[in-house]
């Protein structure tokens, strides 16, 4: 060995160092870790799954769409792949600037006007949000100077303004292009808003599996309604399955969907 060229020396010295970090780092590490997870932390190793019946339903860290089903809790919207989906978990990426509806696609705050509307008429309540039409779309201008068009609102609506300083406003002409217009969103009138903000709007995930206390108790009366049970029975199901704050003070108190759920069939 002590014969051997320093470069074969050094060569081989660096391969039985792979060969050992690989074995430690690629072998024997995750080996270790994997059965201390496994025998201390079985359920949320294995995708803390959640089982009815004996057959798995969902994952406790998963949202799943209710939609539907008058007589569940909804989830939060989900941007996801087609909703919920884990293998393309991702947020929308727009911005409060996405304001303006193509062809081809709602704005944002069209989104979160009509999800608002959508969720107002389920719950019985109002759906009204600023910068939000009656007819749940994004309450937006383009003005030219002696014109004003109200750009989310396509012939023959009625624009939600009839005037903007004293210029008519128009509804929007299919295939007609407005970019060049001044962008003018509009607050309009609304001041109390019933629907909480995580109603409207996806997680960074879109795969969150939890809603707001608020929410969950705006979605109480009629989850009641739909099963026939007692207000009460059902505001106490919510309380159980609600989590505090991480440490007590990091956060919100949120509310399992899935969890929820599944007692209320128990019970």
């Amino acid at each position: 060995m002590e014969r051997m060229p320093s470069w074969i020396r050094q060569h081989l010295a660096a391969l039985r160092a792979l060969l050992v970090l690989t074995a430690v780092t690629g072998v024997v590490y995750p080996l270790a870790v994997t059965g201390v997870a496994q025998a201390v932390f079985n359920g949320q190793a294995n995708g803390s799954l959640i089982e009815k019946d004996g057959k798995v339903v969902g994952s406790a860290l998963i949202g799943q769409s209710f939609e539907g089903h008058r007589e569940y809790f909804q989830s939060r919207p989900s941007a996801a792949g087609d909703g919920y989906d884990p293998t393309a978990t991702s947020a929308s990426n727009l911005g409060p600037e996405d304001v303006i509806d193509t062809a081809d696609r709602k704005s944002l705050l069209t989104q979160v006007c009509a999800r608002s509307r959508a969720v107002g008429e389920l719950e019985g309540v109002s759906g009204a949000r600023p910068f939000c039409t009656s007819d749940g779309v994004g309450a937006v201008l383009k003005v030219f100077g002696d014109r004003a068009v109200a750009v989310n609102q396509l012939c023959p609506a009625t624009p939600f303004v009839a005037d903007y300083r004293g210029v008519k406003v128009e509804c929007a002409r299919q295939g007609e292009n407005y970019a060049a217009g001044r962008t003018v969103p509009v607050r309009g009138e609304v001041r109390e808003v019933v629907v909480p903000a995580d109603a409207v709007a996806a997680s960074g995930s879109g795969l969150d599996p939890h809603i707001s206390v608020a929410y969950a108790e705006l979605q109480a009366p009629r989850v009641a309604r739909a099963r026939g049970v007692d207000l009460a029975r059902v505001r106490r199901l919510v309380e159980e399955h609600t989590t505090a704050r991480a440490l007590g003070f990091m956060g919100e108190p949120v509310v399992n969907v899935l969890e929820l759920n599944l007692a209320l069939d128990r019970s």
